[in-house]
């Protein structure tokens, strides 16, 4: 109820919230500043960190882990006290319009749950942003140099987390006066993440079709997995789970629930960004 209250204060005062949505490497730290000059935005979330201006305000950045799989709970807001911490620095500060940045729209609703702010009133995809080959570009960078960007100048990063700074860059952003004094000059930071010069994590479809069927056995051991297909997206995996019910079972009331568990358990206990998650009834016992 106390989620639901302040949810509706924050819009009583007319916060509205926006999020960019793009997979992981498409450049969505590097094009936040100039999505929030647009549209007016004072804050920023991205990575586990709430940002306004050049400031770092509060939240703790998922690129200064040294898991992969903890990196993603960070930047999910897994913890207490990090959201805590966010969420009194949000109710400290004025502000009218935020951005969350997500990998899918699942995230950030998540995220904006999880920081008790209203939902999104528009999502941004990073396709509206940025060229095919500008987003090409950017996850070969990603994926070949292993760097990423906060949005935010060196100085601040430096202050925070000196171990991950490795370059900046400055964006020349043109109002539509062609004067000197309208144009804004964005520094942002490249960073390389402690996860990031240890390889990369893959998970196995085995390994996730394990996992579901521990959700079941914890959420109704009557109900048996009879399959898993696994399909990984942009967005994040998308599960196919085939199940053996009961024949007495009431399984239509609690489908939606089981979904919601599964991906939830998956998130929380893998770091698995689940898109969808899909459940066929394939046999009856």
């Amino acid at each position: 109820m106390d989620n639901v209250f302040r949810k509706l204060i924050w819009k009583m005062k007319g916060v509205t919230v926006y999020a960019l949505v793009g997979r992981s490497g498409t450049g969505k730290s590097f094009r936040s500043k100039l999505v929030a000059e647009k549209y007016n935005i004072t804050m920023i979330v991205d990575d586990g960190l709430l940002i306004m201006g050049d400031k770092i305000i509060a939240g703790k950045s998922a690129k200064r882990e040294q898991i992969f799989l903890k990196a993603i709970k960070t930047a999910l807001f897994d913890t207490e006290e990090q959201r805590q911490e966010v969420i009194e620095a949000l109710q400290h500060h004025r502000f009218k319009r935020i951005l969350i940045l997500g990998t899918s729209e699942r995230m950030v609703l998540k995220i904006a749950s999880r920081l008790q702010l209203p939902i999104p009133s528009k999502i941004f995809k990073i396709e509206e942003f940025a060229s095919k080959e500008e987003i090409e570009t950017a996850t070969h960078i990603r994926n070949s140099e292993g760097k990423h960007v906060i949005p935010v100048p060196t100085i601040e990063i430096t202050r925070n987390y000196p171990q991950i700074v490795y370059d900046s860059m400055r964006i020349f952003f043109k109002k539509r006066l062609p004067l000197p004094w309208q144009k804004k000059v964005f520094e942002k930071t490249i960073v390389r993440p402690e996860f990031g010069k240890r390889g990369r994590i893959t998970i196995s479809e085995g390994a996730l079709g394990q996992m579901v069927v521990h959700c079941l056995d914890e959420f109704d051991d009557t109900i048996k997995v009879k399959k898993v297909l696994v399909k990984n997206n942009p967005e994040g995996y998308t599960l196919t789970v085939k199940l053996k019910v009961p024949m007495k079972s009431q399984i239509s009331g609690i489908l939606k629930e089981l979904q919601q568990y599964i991906a939830d358990n998956l998130e929380r206990y893998g770091g698995i960004i689940v898109s969808q998650v899909n459940i066929e009834i394939d046999d009856w016992v």
